[in-house]
This record gives C-alpha cells, structure tokens and sequence, in this order.
C-alpha cells in the first residue's frame, strides 16, 4: 500500500484548527507557545512562527504560537489530525508538537528535530486508530493514539524515503555512504525493530 501524506481528515478529530497569517486583533483568553521554555531553544520564536486559532471540543479555542524549527521552506509546516481524536499535530519548519487539543498547556516537543517528512497509515483492522508516520534524517519515529509507539534506529547515513507498507512493515530507503548508494529496508509497525538500510559500517 502506498503512504500518503496525512490531511486534516486522514483521522477522526474532535477539534478544528486555523493557520493565520497574523495575530488576532483580540487575542483569546488562552494562548500558548511552543516550545514552551526548553534549554537551548531561546532563539525558536526569533525564526518566526505558524499561528494557530485551535477550536477543542471543549475549554474554549486558543491561539498556539508554534515556533519554526528552521526557515528552510522544503520543511513540512501544517497542522494534522491524529490517532488520538483529542490530538492535533502541529509542525512548523521542521519542529513537531504534539497537542491534547483539551490540556494545550502540556504538549510535547518531539525530539525528532527536523521532520522532513510525514506520512499517515489509516485505520484498518490490523491498526484500529492508525499511525502517523514522522520521518527525520536518520530515523522514523510513530505516533498511535497513545502518543509515541516507537522510534526506529538509525536507517541511514543522511537522508531517507518512505515509500509504502506491506504485511504490517514500513518499507524505505536509505543511503549507505560506503556503496554511494540507497540500501532498501523495513520496519516493523508494531515494535520499531528494522531490517536493513544504508547505516551500516
């Protein structure tokens, strides 16, 4: 099956979200910034920010000021509906926050830094709510609707391609510096173990 990127409507959700181009002339009573403070991203907010006006099923909407990660227009930015139908996630130039749209103050900071890509697998009877699929440089990590299932091993030596799944496996590419060349691998959708890929020494 080959991925998609995820949509909005990839997953069921409880909330609605909208990318503004500039800050309300009134603010809502609630507004949060991502990365909340965090040693080392002092300067995040200075590279700009993708602002968002979030409607949640319930507490009133909220305005998320969501940091860029990096300038870099290559980079996913968009908001995405999760596993969790309570869950958005929100990417800004390469950085991920993972937000319980009902307690906005608490959300996560994904590690993966940057995403470079995104891909979704929709509900089925093999995964009930689904996976988002985040791709960095060397690894590929996976959200379920109980927040992060697992994050792979290194998959290559710089720069990856996700390219589809069968039989419940991530299928991919990555290079191998030694050979010059992209080495195929798998892994597992349920545990993160791999097969494969170009980091091999």
């Amino acid at each position: 099956m080959p991925l998609a990127p995820p949509t909005l409507d990839t997953f069921s959700r409880t909330w609605t979200a909208q990318i503004l181009a500039a800050p309300p002339m009134i603010l809502p009573t609630r507004h949060f910034t991502y990365p909340q403070l965090v040693p080392g991203e002092e300067e995040a907010l200075a590279r700009g920010a993708m602002l968002l006006n979030v409607q949640p099923r319930a507490g009133g909407n909220f305005l998320a000021t969501c940091s860029l990660g990096f300038k870099d227009r290559s980079l996913p930015t968009g908001v995405f509906a999760c596993p969790a139908r309570d869950e958005m996630l929100a990417v800004a130039g390469g950085y991920a926050y993972l937000v319980n749209t009902l307690t906005p103050d608490r959300a996560l900071h994904i590690q993966l830094k940057p995403v470079v890509a995104i891909a979704a697998v929709s509900p089925s009877d093999e995964e009930p709510t689904g996976l988002l699929l985040l791709a960095g440089f060397h690894n590929v990590l996976a959200l379920d609707a109980n927040g992060i299932r697992w994050e792979s091993a290194r998959l290559t030596w710089e720069g990856l391609s996700m390219t589809d799944i069968a039989e419940g496996k991530l299928h991919g590419t990555g290079w191998n510096m030694m050979s010059n060349r992209d080495v195929p691998f798998t892994v597992d959708l349920k545990t993160g173990a791999h097969e494969g890929g170009g980091f091999q020494r």
